[in-house]
């Protein structure tokens, strides 16, 4: 944990949860993004070339828990970049991982934060908006919907199953063709998914080097395998509302996440808005980070 007055690393470490994480900062001493896509997460290189594209990094955008020096902190969650990585499935179950988050804003001296979040990102804001509320001040999600979205009937053709979900549940298998043809698979869905040339190859080579960290791979891929084994809800549909004011925002070529769980999320917020973007895919903060940082520095701004 750095001390008040000191100054954080280019990768500073911080427990919390029980977990140590990486926190990631630019050249400029300031923490770059809060939870977005720690599921593909590359490395501070990357992360950096997002701050200076303008992906949540107007001075204006007040959304990140603000730490030592104005410093605003984000991290790689655990699983991810240099952060701990443990090894068993129920260590990535979605309760441990908002918990994570809430002890990471208490670690850093502060009672609550704007959070902003992505895709496995987004699902860890929602458990933590719901289960930590007095943690969250305000909440943008992209793309990710509301967890009892998907049980609205009108929802349930929308819960397709993704062929990648199914296939990591299996034991090992994943983790080694994965890294047939130096990550071919992975590269080309990426490239696939995303608009042209959104990831050259000299950024797919960023992701690669994360994917083969210390079994980063066989972690990331935990995350799912926790989800899959996530018992049925007990309580009823609507039980899990979010009081704080709240921005979705839905790129509309998604190949990854349906749209309409997302646009049914607004019936479970008490402060809720909803904007549909005209372009974008699952990776429009890569795509389009201004418009992005825009809505985010209009959404964190409100009084």
């Amino acid at each position: 944990m750095t001390a008040a007055g000191e100054s954080l690393e280019a990768s500073d470490p911080v427990r919390k949860g029980g977990q140590e994480v990486e926190l990631v900062v630019d050249r400029t001493n300031r923490v770059v993004l809060a939870a977005e896509h720690e599921r593909r997460a590359a490395h501070a290189g990357d992360v950096r070339e997002q701050f200076e594209a303008g992906v949540l990094a107007a001075d204006e955008v007040e959304h990140h828990v603000e730490g030592p020096q104005g410093a605003r902190p984000s991290c790689y969650q655990r699983g991810y970049g240099d952060s701990d990585k443990p090894r068993g499935v129920a260590a990535y179950d979605v309760d441990r991982l908002g918990d994570d988050f809430a002890a990471l804003i208490v670690a850093l001296g502060h009672d609550a934060a704007a959070v902003a979040a992505h895709d496995w990102g987004g699902g860890v804001a929602w458990n933590l908006a719901i289960r930590h509320p007095e943690r969250v001040r305000r909440l943008a999600v992209i793309d990710t919907p509301h967890p009892d979205a998907g049980r609205v009937p009108s929802m349930q053709e929308d819960n397709t199953v993704n062929w990648f979900r199914t296939y990591f549940q299996v034991p090992w298998l994943p983790e080694w063709s994965a890294r047939i043809g130096h990550w071919w698979l992975l590269s080309k869905t990426m490239r696939d998914s995303a608009a042209p040339g959104t990831f050259p190859e000299e950024k797919l080579a960023l992701y690669r080097s994360a994917w083969d960290r210390d079994g980063a791979f066989g972690t990331m891929v935990n995350w799912y395998r926790a989800d899959f084994r996530q018992p049925p809800p007990t309580e009823p549909v609507g039980a899990q509302r979010v009081a704080m004011p709240t921005l979705l925002i839905l790129a509309p070529d998604d190949a990854f996440i349906p749209g309409g769980p997302t646009r049914a999320s607004l019936q479970f917020l008490d402060d809720g808005r909803l904007v549909e973007l005209e372009e974008g895919t699952h990776w429009v903060i890569q795509e389009r980070p201004g418009e992005i940082a825009a809505l985010l520095a209009g959404c964190f701004a409100a009084p």
